[in-house]
């Protein structure tokens, strides 16, 4: 029997001693964790703000209406939200979930689904179940054509991310350790044990040596009164061995523009570089934003709109944010409409405005120093030198 409580009680140490073990290990991830949280965070906060700015336009041919379709997708979609907050999270749960689900509800509010289930068939409309808004899960089953539903990428970003995670986080906190490590102030105490061979006389001066601790570690200015048969040096665990807090930022980084270039976002945009910045911004909006909201505008016009009313102009144009502005394409428009290759009302709806009720910006004009080959001033034929 003794020897079966031995051994149980080895067990249960043996049993302590490894959840200790897991509990350290899971401390020591959650202080990594935040790493792979900001650069995510990070990246997601800034397409959504891009996202956010650009103007859902509802067009008739010609002409931009602004009705209630327009009023819900630039100002008000639901009771809860804004128009700029509902799709910074529409693009936050699209990239992080892989997939994003708007519904409409009875009272025509759009609300972005938390959770769902995606029936998928092969011949046949897939389906929505179990859709859940907040605390709320809807009974009846949402139609393909009754959602606006997409899908970031072909495969789920999320394996790739962990991946990365994995080995930067590990290399992040091997650094992180040794930096601890080199940083780290030692102390010894020497003590005369003649005197403080009983438990009383043990426990008092484990007392002491705990409260000096906690006051050199806590307080300015600490004053350690001496003791006899006691003595207290620290001395200092750096030198020139160990990583520098400069390798930390280079791991961080590191992580974070892989992390930028899954999402298509240049990290100097990220970082607040100025070299190249109209190039770099240039190539954001055309390979990352451009996609996304042509996306997302082939999406709402299947869903808004009939085949026949699309047909005869009905559709939803979405007009992103600008980074350049009309006086810095004011010397190309000029030349786009002297050489009579487009109508001022061409030009403004290439540059993302409505057109003009005047009559003379549907006409195309030519300067006088445009003419044909065979044409000189005052309408003559110009001699090319034969009889």
């Amino acid at each position: 029997m003794r020897t079966i409580g031995l051994l149980d009680t080895i067990f249960k140490r043996d049993s302590e001693l490894g959840y200790m073990f897991d509990v350290e290990m899971f401390v020591e991830t959650a202080n990594r964790v935040h790493m792979k949280k900001l650069v995510l965070d990070t990246c997601i906060a800034f397409l959504g703000r891009t996202i956010s700015q650009s103007e859902f336009r509802v067009k008739n041919g010609k002409a931009f209406m602004k009705d209630e379709l327009y009023y819900r997708l630039n100002v008000r979609p639901n009771k809860n939200m804004t128009a700029s907050t509902f799709w910074e999270t529409f693009v936050h749960k699209l990239i992080y979930d892989n997939e994003c689900l708007i519904i409409q509800a009875d009272d025509d509010d759009l609300l972005i689904a938390d959770d769902f289930q995606h029936n998928e068939y092969a011949v046949f409309e897939d389906t929505f179940s179990n859709v859940t808004v907040k605390d709320y899960t809807f009974k009846r089953i949402f139609k393909q054509s009754d959602v606006i539903h997409l899908r970031y990428r072909n495969e789920r970003l999320t394996p790739l991310i962990d991946g990365l995670f994995t080995d930067y986080g590990d290399l992040f906190g091997r650094i992180l350790s040794s930096q601890k490590r080199k940083n780290q102030i030692r102390g010894t105490v020497d003590m005369d044990m003649i005197g403080a061979k009983s438990p009383q006389h043990q426990a008092k001066l484990q007392e002491f040596i705990d409260n000096m601790y906690k006051a050199i570690g806590e307080k300015d200015v600490a004053i350690i009164p001496q003791q006899p048969g006691f003595k207290y040096s620290e001395t200092s665990g750096g030198g020139t061995t160990g990583q520098s807090v400069d390798e930390i930022n280079k791991v961080t980084n590191g992580f974070f523009n892989q992390v930028a270039m899954a999402l298509g976002i240049p990290t100097s945009l990220v970082y607040g570089d100025m070299a190249d910045i109209e190039k770099q911004t240039k190539n954001y909006m055309l390979f990352t934003i451009n996609p996304l909201l042509k996306k997302l505008a082939d999406e709402a016009n299947v869903k808004f709109f009939e085949q026949e009313e699309y047909l005869s102009g009905q559709k939803i144009d979405i007009k992103s944010i600008s980074y350049q502005s009309l006086f810095d394409l004011a010397t190309a428009i000029d030349k786009l409409i002297s050489s009579s290759g487009f109508t001022g009302n061409e030009i403004r709806l290439e540059a993302g405005y409505e057109p003009s009720d005047d009559p003379n910006l549907d006409k195309h004009y030519i300067t006088k120093n445009y003419t044909e080959m065979n044409k000189v001033e005052g309408g003559e034929e110009q001699n090319d030198g034969e009889n």
